[in-house]
């Protein structure tokens, strides 16, 4: 008996409508509908030949009606009429351009086959270099413990810096922990300097602690998670319906199409191939490839932070109104990978100080206007910087951190201007005091008696008399004069400094771009690798899944679906003659 195949595919603009029959010829057959299904993805194209079916889908804008036929002429059938058909069933659906798996003779039964990749996970360069360290070795630093014990340490380091003050000078930690009065008996200055927690995050127990966490993602990398991936992007068949209701969910369909199941499989988003009465299926196949991607960008912070710590240059400079500075002067060296640049040579400017206040008098904001100029002379850049805007040239960054009072500009009985240096005073709290003095009479006098004036900002003069008592307030540039035991002062200016704070930190990139690759890889861990196979069992279907998450929605879904396959109906005899 000799089988032969009818397809008509019809699709409109709105609906698709696919039919798919099939046929047992005898020298009066005729054609038994088997079932039909709608449904709403891609264009499906069929081509036929003696050998092989290959059911595949392209994707379309525009439709028209497609009808494929295929029949065998009577003088064929009485000649293969006792051989069996030589159609192996072997269909692949995909919605994506998959390439197809191999063709194999009828008979051979694959078990399994591994999916294409553009690269191979064992061609990257880390997994080149993991291969060559003892196996001993990779499976000491993938221990989960060891790694969680490594992520402990380094957090307790880190919230040692937190406790110890950083980047002090040596007399700082010799007064704070003092030999005579060590810490639990034990913890001095010395502990302090020699293992390095002065300058903790570029110390060497810290940057090891680190070096150990970076090798223990990598050879977890390595031995846990590649292996699993390679085992995942191998898609393989069940043969046997007892192996198809062992998996985590299974069901039975009396009277259905293996096909039609991989149609609608296919529209919800899965990657499907069909194989004789076999079909296995899968999506999610990303979620598996996140807890690398995880890794890698914990990498990356890692990189990026010692590349912070070991490679920056830092200073800070209060400078005031009117006066210049190099950056090159005021930037030190972080650590042993620290190498200037060719904007260190730059010149900066204080063009102007000035500063805002709420109307309770307190300081609200304060800017400085900066002028930057290259070894030629030539300004290359002017910004004013305020606290939360800092300027930005050449990897350098000037931010706008302090203030100080500078110098005090007064007319002494029309005389002058002078300049007065205003030296801060030590008061309880951290509100500023600035104070200075005008000496007054002759300079053999024995007792220097004079004229106070203090002031905790830019905005008003506080003036004392030689005896010490209040005289008045005056604001600069008021030009109000003031007489004080018979000499006349008049307020000009008050000039301030601007306290600026220079930075160099080369991997601020590379950590941004590991928070960023660490919050997308986290969220793609939560899609759910599910996999179903199904086995056409005569009229029924026998299916079955299982998932790495969403262990409860996932029998929800297939059930969703396995409601929208459609059940074959069989014909009655009336219906079969008439279509004779």
């Amino acid at each position: 008996m000799a089988s032969a195949i009818h397809s008509c595919l019809a699709i409109t603009s709105h609906f698709k409508t696919l039919s798919i029959h099939t046929q047992s010829c005898s020298s009066q057959s005729h054609f038994r509908p088997l079932g039909s299904f709608k449904f709403s993805s891609n264009l499906s194209h069929s081509s036929f030949s003696k050998d092989c079916i290959t059911f595949t889908t392209i994707r379309f804008l525009h439709f028209r009606a497609i009808t494929c036929k295929l029949k065998i002429s009577r003088r064929q059938r009485e000649v293969e009429g006792n051989k069996p058909s030589s159609i192996s069933k072997n269909i692949l659906i995909s919605d994506q351009q998959t390439p197809a798996p191999p063709l194999v003779e009828d008979g051979a039964t694959p078990e399994s086959e591994e999916a294409p990749s553009s690269r191979s996970v064992n061609e990257w360069p880390v997994v080149g270099l993991l291969k060559r360290l003892p196996r001993r070795v990779l499976t000491l630093l993938s221990n989960l413990p060891l790694a969680i014990g490594e992520m402990f340490f380094i957090a307790a380091l880190m919230a040692l810096a937190t406790v110890i003050d950083q980047e002090e000078n040596l007399d700082y930690y010799i007064q704070k922990y003092p030999e005579d009065h060590p810490i639990l008996g034990l913890f001095n200055w010395r502990w302090v300097v020699t293992l390095g927690f002065d300058h903790m995050f570029s110390s060497p127990i810290f940057l090891g602690a680190l070096a150990l966490l970076a090798a223990s993602l990598m050879a977890c990398t390595y031995t846990t998670q590649i292996p699993m991936v390679k085992v995942a992007r191998r898609w393989s068949f069940l043969q046997s319906a007892e192996a198809i209701s062992k998996q985590e969910f299974s069901e039975k369909l009396q009277r259905a199409s293996i096909q039609d199941l991989g149609v609608i499989l296919m529209g919800a988003g899965y990657e499907v191939f069909l194989k004789g009465p076999c079909l296995y299926a899968f999506k999610g196949l990303a979620g598996r490839f996140a807890p690398i991607g995880v890794h890698l960008a914990m990498l990356l912070i890692m990189v990026g932070g010692t590349l912070s710590a070991t490679g920056s240059f830092k200073g800070s400079v209060t400078v005031p109104q009117g006066l210049n500075f190099v950056m090159g002067d005021v930037l030190s060296p972080g650590g042993f990978l620290s190498t200037p640049t060719e904007a260190f040579n730059t010149e900066v400017h204080v063009n102007k100080f000035s500063m805002d206040y709420y109307d309770s008098g307190e300081v609200r904001q304060f800017r400085t206007d900066l002028s930057l100029y290259d070894l030629d002379g030539k300004e290359v850049l002017r910004k004013t910087i305020s606290v939360n805007d800092p300027l930005r040239y050449g990897g350098i960054t000037i931010y706008q951190t302090d203030w100080s009072f500078s110098a005090l500009q007064i007319l002494k009985d029309d005389e002058g201007p002078f300049n007065l240096a205003m030296a801060p005073l030590q008061i309880n709290g951290d509100k500023k005091l600035y104070g200075t003095f005008l000496p007054v009479g002759g300079a053999d006098s024995p007792k220097v008696k004079g004229i106070s004036m203090l002031a905790r900002d830019l905005q008003s003069i506080v003036l004392y008399d030689q005896e010490g008592k209040f005289v008045g307030v005056r604001r600069p540039t008021s030009n109000l004069p003031i007489e004080i035991d018979g000499t006349k002062i008049v307020i000009l200016d008050a000039i301030g400094s601007t306290g600026l704070q220079l930075k160099t930190d080369p991997g601020v990139p590379i950590v941004y771009a590991g928070f960023g690759a660490l919050m997308l890889t986290t969220c793609v861990s939560f899609l759910s690798h599910s996999q179903i196979w199904a086995l056409q069992d005569g009229t029924m279907v026998v299916v079955g899944g299982k998932t790495n998450r969403a262990k409860v929605e996932f029998p929800n879904e297939l059930n969703r679906l396995l409601d929208r396959v459609p059940e074959l109906v069989e014909p009655s005899r009336k219906q079969f003659e008439s279509s004779g």
